[in-house]
C-alpha cells in the first residue's frame, strides 16, 4: 500500500504516514499502554509520547525501539505495524513520536545525536530501569546485558532512520540498527554536488521546501510547539539553525562565511560526522526508487562503518521516497502491513533482531550485499546477492561525432557546444504535478541545452549495478570569469544522467535519477559520480550520456554560460559503469 506525498508514491507512513490511531489494548498476544516521558535535552524540557508494547506471559524480553518518518508520529501505520510484528515475535517494542511530531515536544531538530539522540537515550534508560515514566511505570521486563544496560534495537525508515545512528553514536547500549531509507549528509542529500570538493551544489528546492512546509504547517496547538517561538517569525516548528539553512538555500546565493555554516550544520546533524562513534551492527536498507536519499547514501555509510570494523550489512530494496513495489505478492517488504516473514527484506531484518537481540548464534543474517532486479518476474528470486559491491569494470568514452564508444582508439576529434536558458529546459521529476493532480511527464532535455553520446546497441545484456562515474574537461570561458567572484552561485552547474533508449527510441531514465554538479573550477577536469542504480540494458538497447544545461528539480546557474565538451583520441570524456559479473 503506498500514498501520494508531494507528488511522492511512498511506503504508507514512512514519511508522512496514515494516523492509524490505535488505542491502548489487551490480547492474548500483547498489551500496549501509552506512556510519557518527561526529559532534558537541546536545553529544552520535552514530553516524549510513546506507546510500550509487552509480549503476554514473557518475563524478560529484548526491546525495540521504533519511531516515526517526517512528519508522523507512533501512530504511523508503519511505525504501529512494526511495533506490532515485533511484539508478536516476543520483542517488547516501545514506539514513539519523535522530537516536535505528533504529542512529543521540542523543536524540529533534525535528528541531531546532542538532542535527538539523547531524547532517544533518555528511553533507553526506562528499558533499562535506570527511570520510570511520568505516571511511575518501570521496566523491569526487558532483557539487561548489566545493571541499567537493556539489550534494546532500533528500526525505522526516512526521519525514523537517522535517529538510530544518530542515539547509537551517543549511547553505546544499543545492540542493533536497522536504518531504512536514510540519509549519509543532509548537504548531499538537499544540495547534492557529486564532484569532489567542498562545493555546494544544486539546491533540491521542491524536496526541502516541500518538508519546510510539513514542519511549519504543524497545528499550533500541538504539544511540540515551545510558546517562546511565537515569535520567532517563519521558524515556529524547527531549531533556528534548521530554519537558517533553508533561507540559504533559497536564497541562491553561497558568499563563503554562510556556505561554510550551511555544510557545518548540515554535517552535524549527519551521519557523516558521527558515524566513527557507531558501534552496534547495522543493516542498512536503501530504496532503489528514491531521489530523496539515493543509494550512493547507504553505500557510503556502509563503506564507512565496514572499514571501522563495524558489522554492517546493507540491502536495496525496490522502493524508497520516489515509489517502488511495496507488494508482498512481489516479494516486497510493506511495513504498513506488519507482515516481516513475508518478504525476503522482512525475513533479513527478522534475522538480524534474533542473531543481534536473542543473541542466537547459529541465525544466518545473510551476504554482506543484496539488491532487488526488476526484471525478475519470479518474487522467490528478484534478490541477487554477493559478497561485495560491484566494481566499476567498463569504459564508454565520448566521441566528438556524439557517439558513445567503447574503445579510446574509435574516439573522433570533434565538440559538442550547449547553453542554458533563464529558465529551465530539462525534467526528470517534479513533485508539484502531484500536487495538483497532473501526472508527473516522462524526464525531457530541450534542444541546445544538452550535449549527449549514444552508443551502438548493445550486443549483449548489460547489468548496472552501483553508481557510475564520469570524467568530464568542459571549456565555459563565462564561467571561467565569473567562478573566482566570491559566491559559489556564480560558478558553473550541470547535470549529469544516463539513459536506456530501446530500439523503438522510448528513452527511459533509471527512476529519474540524475547527477547535478556545481563545477569548482572549469580550467580542470572533474569526476562526476551518479547516482547508484540497478538497472539491466537489454541487448539491441543504446546508452546515451547527457549533460543538461539544468532541471527543474534543482536550482540550476545564474548567468547564461555556453558550454562546450572536446573530444580528441588522446583527450576525451570517459564513462565507467559498475556492471554485475565484470
Amino acid at each position: 500500500m503506498s500514498r501520494r506525498v508531494l507528488g511522492y508514491s511512498v511506503p504508507l507512513a514512512l514519511l508522512l504516514g496514515a494516523t492509524l490511531a490505535t488505542p491502548a489494548t489487551a490480547t492474548g498476544q500483547y498489551t500496549v499502554t501509552a506512556l510519557k516521558f518527561t526529559v532534558q535535552t537541546g536545553g529544552r524540557t520535552c514530553t516524549i509520547d510513546t506507546d510500550l508494547y509487552r509480549p503476554a506471559g514473557v518475563d524478560r524480553a529484548p526491546a525495540v525501539l521504533t519511531t516515526n518518518g517526517f512528519g508522523g508520529s507512533k501512530s504511523d501505520g508503519s511505525t504501529d505495524a512494526t511495533a506490532k510484528a515485533l511484539v508478536e515475535r516476543g520483542y517488547v517494542s516501545l514506539a514513539y513520536s519523535g522530537l516536535g511530531f505528533g504529542g512529543t515536544g521540542c523543536l524540529i531538530s533534525l535528528d541531531d545525536p546532542t538532542i535527538d539522540g539523547a531524547a532517544a537515550s533518555a528511553l533507553i534508560d526506562f528499558l533499562g530501569g535506570k527511570r520510570a515514566a511520568d505516571d511511575g511505570t518501570k521496566a523491569d521486563f526487558v532483557t539487561l546485558d548489566g545493571p541499567g544496560d537493556p539489550r534494546v534495537g532500533m528500526i525505522g525508515g526516512s526521519y525514523g532512520g537517522a535517529i538510530q545512528l544518530a542515539t547509537a553514536a551517543v549511547d553505546h547500549r544499543v545492540d542493533a540498527l536497522v536504518p531504512m531509507i536514510t540519509w549519509n549528509d543532509l548537504a548531499y542529500s538537499l544540495d547534492p554536488n557529486n564532484t569532489a570538493g567542498s562545493v555546494p551544489g544544486a539546491f533540491k528546492w521542491q524536496w526541502a521546501n516541500g518538508f519546510y512546509l510539513i514542519g511549519e504547517s504543524q497545528p499550533l496547538t500541538l504539544p511540540n510547539l515551545d510558546p517562546s517561538r511565537i515569535n520567532s517569525l517563519g521558524c515556529l516548528h524547527f531549531v533556528t539553525k534548521a530554519c537558517d539553512t533553508v533561507r540559504t538555500l533559497n536564497s541562491g546565493s553561497y558568499p563563503a562565511d554562510r556556505t561554510a555554516e550551511l555544510l557545518d550544520y548540515s554535517h552535524s546533524v549527519s551521519p557523516v560526522s558521527y558515524l566513527s562513534r557507531v558501534e552496534a551492527p547495522t543493516l542498512l536498507v536503501q530504496g532503489q526508487a528514491d531521489s530523496l536519499f539515493n543509494l550512493n547514501e547507504a553505500t557510503a555509510t556502509y563503506k564507512t562503518l565496514k572499514a571501522q570494523g563495524t558489522r554492517t550489512k546493507m540491502i536495496w530494496q525496490s522502493w524508497g521516497h520516489s515509489g517502488g513495489l511495496t507488494d508482498p505478492a512481489a516479494g516486497e517488504l510493506n511495513l504498513g502491513q506488519g507482515d516481516l516473514e513475508s518478504s525476503y527484506v522482512g525475513r533479513r531484518i527478522l534475522a538480524w533482531f534474533d542473531r543481534y537481540l536473542h543473541q542466537q548464534k547459529n541465525v544466518d543474517t545473510g551476504p554482506a550485499f543484496a539488491y532487488y532486479r526488476d526484471w525478475i518476474t519470479d518474487p522467490n528470486n528478484t534478490y541477487a546477492t554477493t559478497d561485495r559491491l560491484p566494481a566499476l569494470s567498463q569504459k564508454l568514452y565520448l566521441s566528438g561525432d556524439g557517439k558513445l564508444v567503447d574503445n579510446r582508439r574509435k574516439v573522433t576529434r570533434g565538440s559538442r557546444t550547449y547553453s542554458n536558458w533563464l529558465v529551465s529546459t530539462s525534467h526528470s521529476e517534479s513533485s508539484l504535478y502531484g500536487i495538483i493532480g497532473l501526472p508527473d511527464p516522462a524526464p525531457y532535455d530541450t534542444k541546445g541545452t544538452y550535449a549527449g553520446w549514444t552508443s551502438e546497441p548493445l550486443t549483449r545484456t548489460v547489468d548496472v549495478v552501483g553508481a557510475p562515474k564520469a570524467t568530464l574537461k568542459v571549456t565555459s570561458p563565462k564561467a571561467e570569469r565569473t567562478q573566482n567572484s566570491g559566491d559559489a552561485a556564480d560558478k558553473l552547474v550541470l547535470f549529469a544522467k544516463i539513459y536506456d533508449i530501446a530500439p523503438d527510441g522510448t528513452k527511459t531514465l533509471a527512476h529519474r535519477l540524475v547527477a547535478p554538479v556545481r563545477v569548482p573550477d572549469v580550467a580542470k577536469p572533474f569526476t562526476v559520480t551518479l547516482p547508484g542504480i540497478v538497472h539491466r540494458f537489454e541487448k539491441g538497447h543504446r546508452l546515451q550520456f547527457v549533460v543538461a544545461a539544468s532541471d527543474d528539480a534543482y536550482f540550476g546557474n545564474r548567468g547564461v554560460k555556453p558550454v562546450t565538451v572536446v573530444s580528441a583520441p588522446g583527450s576525451t570524456g570517459v564513462v565507467e559503469l559498475p556492471v554485475a559479473g565484470g
